[in-house]
């Protein structure tokens, strides 16, 4: 007893795999790249953030306990 074939009523993809990005997984690198590039261009521009000084008294004193309590 055979059993029935079953014949394709589409054809096989003849391509690689079907990839769709969205929007933006294109338009945030490449707006990212061409920030860091204008940057690059013109450091003029690149001015330094003038933080909170209590952020880096917190920052060292964080990195001084953790180097106290290394073993």
């Amino acid at each position: 007893m055979s059993a029935p074939t079953h014949t394709r009523t589409h054809p096989a993809p003849t391509s690689g795999v079907d990839i769709r990005l969205p929007w933006w997984a294109v338009a945030l690198p490449a707006l990212g790249f061409a920030t860091l590039l204008l940057l690059i261009l013109n450091p003029a521009e690149a001015q330094a953030a003038s933080g909170d000084p209590t952020i880096a008294h917190l920052l060292e004193r964080i990195q001084q306990a953790l180097l106290n309590h290394a073993p």
